[in-house]
């Protein structure tokens, strides 16, 4: 039965006021840690929020171009960024798809067909319907299921930017390895042509008596060895190169990256309160943080079963034997409707789902909480070891350069007699580790600094003022 016109205006009215009620919890971001300033490194300020702030190309920083050449290929070569970007992109569309909810939906329907019984004609009917339906979001769980949405996709936002950030510093850290093993390869090759000198004196000392043979089995010895640890370095070069060329999306057969035997250690400074005004750049905890408005969200949806859904619903029809008939008004006929549906028993589902929801939003808070403290831990560990590795440097240094001394002075006594070529060998093993132990401490000062940079969120601000 059509809906006369002065009834139709209160229900128009009712559905408009309570559209703006809302079921659906207050959403407060969770409590977490604020510590004044980190244990490692003091003077920094308390924390701020700044997820949204642009991460820079935080790779400069080391002064590379070759490194700034290939971070740059991970923004579009990737594939796990390449999977981040589509996800992002469904994550938007979903978006779209639950504002069209809140709008009212038309279908428009043309039909005809052709009857008759034979001998006495056919008969021609048309008809055209246009009906529309609506569902005022009268208690706000249509609003909550844009903003789950929305949370959900500012969720996927940042776990791209996690993506990349963890492409590029995946790449930056096998980038330095293969610097250092280049320039371990080169000190090798140094070594191994000063043992093949030492072989070669040993030789004619034993050729004419000076020594035994043993001294010359010593010396092949050292001297395959060293060849042997230069294979080796060979075999670990290669795999981190090809590492580099997945992460690059490109096949490993088709990437080499030229040896660079100086390899000059660049190892950026930290600036004074950094990590504190920066921490919450960190995109596994705006993703984290998201999570929870999205389960906050879910909540009101689930609350919003408790009241009867309500729809409108209006068509209008017109028919007839020919097309000019379907816009003819003497033929037209039209209806609106009001309805509503609530259950009335299902045996305690309705309060289950509430309570699920809310547990799941209690599961997500806790999740962020532990997220944000693991990221105070990560931001300490790497301060930590970035000021022990840089008074390992200077150890290392100074250990390499007092055996690098003694390794000449020893030569020089074997070579006058004073000393057993045991001794020789042990003090060439010696300078040669101390050697390769600085190499692999600055090696491991720059990888330590792209995961201090990493455990920043993504770099610091270029031109603060450094750390002395």
């Amino acid at each position: 039965m059509p809906v006369s016109k002065p009834c139709r205006l209160p229900i128009l009215a009712l559905a408009a006021a309570l559209a703006g009620c809302s079921v659906g919890p207050a959403y407060q971001v969770p409590d977490t840690p604020q510590p004044a300033a980190f244990k490692e490194l003091a003077g920094w300020v308390p924390a701020a929020p700044a997820d949204t702030l642009e991460r820079g190309p935080w790779w400069q920083l080391f002064d590379d171009p070759v490194l700034n050449e290939l971070a740059n290929g991970v923004e579009v070569s990737n594939q796990n960024v390449a999977v981040a970007v589509a996800n992002y992109a469904q994550a938007r569309a979903l978006v779209a798809q639950q504002r069209a909810a809140l709008f009212p939906s038309l279908n428009l329907q043309l039909s005809g067909d052709r009857s008759g019984v034979r001998g006495q004609g056919a008969n021609n009917n048309y008809r055209l319907n246009l009906g529309g339906s609506w569902e005022p979001d009268v208690w706000g769980r249509l609003r909550a299921g844009i903003t789950g949405a929305e949370a959900s996709a500012a969720a996927t936002a940042a776990d791209l930017a996690s993506a990349r950030l963890s492409a590029q510093g995946e790449l930056a850290a096998n980038y330095f390895t293969v610097r250092q093993l280049d320039a371990t390869r080169a000190l090798l090759q140094d070594t191994i042509g000063g043992y093949e000198r030492v072989l070669q004196i040993t030789q004619n000392r034993f050729n004419v008596g000076i020594v035994a043979r043993t001294d010359v089995l010593q010396a092949q010895t050292q001297l395959a060895n060293a060849r042997n640890d230069e294979l080796s370095l060979v075999r670990q070069r290669a795999q981190a190169e090809h590492a580099i060329a997945i992460l690059l999306g490109r096949a490993p057969s088709d990437f080499t990256l030229a040896p660079l035997p100086t390899w000059r250690v660049a190892v950026p400074e930290v600036p004074v309160g950094v990590p504190a005004t920066l921490l919450q750049r960190r995109p596994d905890i705006a993703a984290a943080e998201r999570d929870v408005a999205a389960a906050n969200a879910d909540i009101g949806i689930a609350r919003s079963a408790y009241f009867p859904n309500i729809g409108l619903s209006a068509s209008g029809a017109t028919g007839g034997s020919r097309v000019s008939d379907l816009f003819s008004a003497s033929g037209a006929a039209w209806s609106f409707g009001l309805s509503a549906a609530q259950s009335v028993f299902n045996a305690g589902a309705t309060r289950a789902s509430v309570a699920g929801a809310e547990a799941r939003q209690q599961a997500a808070a806790a999740r962020y909480r532990q997220t944000v403290l693991t990221a105070f831990a990560d931001v300490e560990d790497q301060l930590s070891a970035t000021r022990v590795l840089a008074q390992q440097q200077d150890l290392r240094r100074e250990a390499a350069e007092a055996a690098s001394l003694v390794e000449q002075q020893i030569l020089n006594q074997y070579k006058a007699g004073q000393v057993s070529y045991t001794e020789v060998v042990q003090a060439q093993v010696t300078a040669l580790n101390a050697r390769r132990s600085l190499l692999q401490v600055q090696a491991d000062r720059q990888t330590v600094a792209v995961a201090l940079i990493q455990a920043l969120g993504g770099g610091w601000q270029v031109g603060a003022e450094p750390v002395r």
